[in-house]
């Protein structure tokens, strides 16, 4: 019996559309994650990696998507193939399957760095525009989580005992930020 096709897909901001990267690619179910590749901390990724059985197939649009770091794409390849998991990438038409040719092992490390070097390109344009919006005097910098009325507030419903998360629910800011702010480390956006 074959086993699942099972898709996965990131985008790195909420406000891309995730549901063209596996248009019309037949699978069985989609893990999608909605953060940076910068890293494999990602929790749509761990629960595919828990989720997938041996002849499974992982289907991804395309390498950058699964990790834009050479290291990461390598090892989540080999992690899923020694598992007996399939890995097929639809944009570049390859699957890896552990048993593969020196010639695909080629092609996943050259793909995997133009993946890592876009991403590099990606973060040296960013510090440049960066550099330049501050040399004109128009670089704001990362907008204000909290307005200080909400950070009174929830000082005070955090001395008054409620829990972290839901304090972090409730301003939508996530607990590590309500933990910042708790500790003082963000009174640069008060």
């Amino acid at each position: 019996m074959p086993g699942h096709r099972i898709g996965y897909v990131r985008v790195s901001s909420f406000d891309q559309n995730p549901e063209r990267q596996l248009e019309a690619v037949p699978v069985d179910r989609v893990f999608t994650d909605k953060a940076s590749g910068k890293d494999v901390q990602r929790p749509q990724l761990d629960q595919l990696r828990a989720f997938v059985r041996e002849g499974d197939t992982v289907v991804v649009h395309s390498m950058d998507r699964l990790a834009r770091n050479l290291d990461d794409l390598r090892r989540l390849v080999q992690d899923l193939t020694h598992r007996g998991v399939q890995v097929e990438f639809v944009k570049e038409h390859l699957v890896f399957t552990g048993q593969d040719s020196p010639m695909a092992q080629l092609m996943l490390s050259v793909m995997g760095a133009f993946a890592e070097f876009e991403r590099a390109l990606i973060r040296e344009r960013q510090r440049e525009g960066i550099a330049l919006a501050k040399q004109r005097g128009v670089y704001r910098g990362r907008q204000k989580s909290l307005r200080p009325e909400q950070v009174a507030d929830l000082w005070a419903r955090a001395q008054a005992g409620e829990k972290k998360a839901q304090l972090a629910r409730l301003f939508g800011i996530s607990r590590e930020t309500v933990y910042q702010y708790l500790r003082g480390e963000r009174h640069e956006l008060w």
